[in-house]
């Protein structure tokens, strides 16, 4: 009988007779996994092994070598449950990103990405969340992990990743989001002027952001030419299924003509409700005139830092597109 103590699952029993002859050396004379483990765990001197529940079976193996090799006391081990798809099958690239490069690149956060995989398959005591290397360190044992595989919930990261975001000050937040957006806008980026934008797009974006990808992609509208902006066609679609549509624009080209250039003063609804509109049923209509999709960055506070000229010529664009 083969025994062990797993930390996480107690004891592990296996009879000897359902273990098969297993090769410990290739015929090049290269050792497989089973007994370069055994001699590398002995030779470091090896006190805990915490890894994979798919490497289980092969403890007894390894195990029996170390015997063999007069390998003293055994290492406390641990199996972790495995990280697995939504539909509980083997996470792979159908699911999403799987890479720590792929979440990288799409604007996560380390910080966020570390808490939310220290939290697959345990969980503090106090029931917290949002936490960070320290307060994992501190409150993480081994004898609270639990047996049954943990399911990688994007959307579960992407609520996290905004809560790690909207910790960040603004300078912060500029740090990390710049060498994303220096890729994506590249010479639009560069000036003063065009760096303020960027800060503004990312105060007013980030208590609404999820990623710093996904915030990029809510800015863009303002580092492309007017006469280029590209409304989406679903938005366009939505922006021509509004009722008086161009009766809507022409008020709020108006507006935006001849009010004082603060915040409160762009405020639209004012002149959507003197129209007898809800503001909420036509609000997506403005949103593509002004930013190119339905749904975005703050509208009110996306029109001041766009300026009175460049929303205009959007809005008189997309006016005009509707005949």
């Amino acid at each position: 009988m083969s025994s062990f103590i797993d930390a996480i699952r107690g004891e592990v029993r296996v009879e000897w007779s359902s273990i098969p002859d297993f090769v410990i050396v290739r015929s090049d004379g290269n050792p497989i996994f089973f007994l370069a483990n055994a001699v590398d765990d002995l030779e470091m001197r090896i006190t805990h092994v915490i890894r994979g529940e798919d490497l289980i079976d092969s403890t007894h193996r390894v195990l029996a070598l170390r015997s063999a090799l007069s390998g003293g006391e055994q290492p406390i081990y641990a199996h972790l449950p495995l990280i697995l798809g939504p539909d509980r099958a083997k996470l792979s690239k159908r699911h999403g990103a799987v890479a720590l490069e792929e979440f990288r690149d799409a604007g996560y956060l380390p910080e966020a990405v570390c808490n939310y995989l220290s939290l697959l398959g345990w969980a503090p005591d106090d029931g917290r969340e949002v936490m960070d290397v320290d307060e994992v360190v501190a409150a993480f044992s081994l004898e609270g992990v639990t047996h049954a595989a943990a399911a990688f919930d994007h959307t579960k990261l992407d609520w996290m990743n905004g809560e790690w975001i909207r910790r960040l000050t603004l300078p912060e937040l500029e740090a990390k989001g710049l060498p994303l957006a220096q890729t994506r806008f590249g010479a639009l980026l560069e000036g003063e002027d065009a760096r303020a934008t960027f800060r503004e797009a990312l105060r007013i974006g980030q208590e609404r952001a999820v990623t710093i990808g996904s915030l990029l992609d809510q800015a863009e509208f303002l580092f492309v030419a007017d006469d280029e902006l590209v409304i989406e066609p679903s938005s366009w679609d939505k922006l021509v299924k509004v009722d008086r549509v161009d009766e809507i624009l022409d008020a709020v080209i108006a507006h935006i003509e001849t009010c004082d250039w603060t915040l409160d003063a762009v405020d639209l609804r004012p002149t959507l409700e003197g129209l007898g509109v809800k503001p909420g049923k036509v609000m997506k209509a403005i949103y593509a005139a002004v930013e190119g999709r339905a749904a975005g960055l703050p509208l009110f506070d996306s029109i001041v830092i766009l300026g009175r000229e460049r929303t205009l010529a959007r809005l008189r664009a997309a006016r005009s597109r509707l005949g």
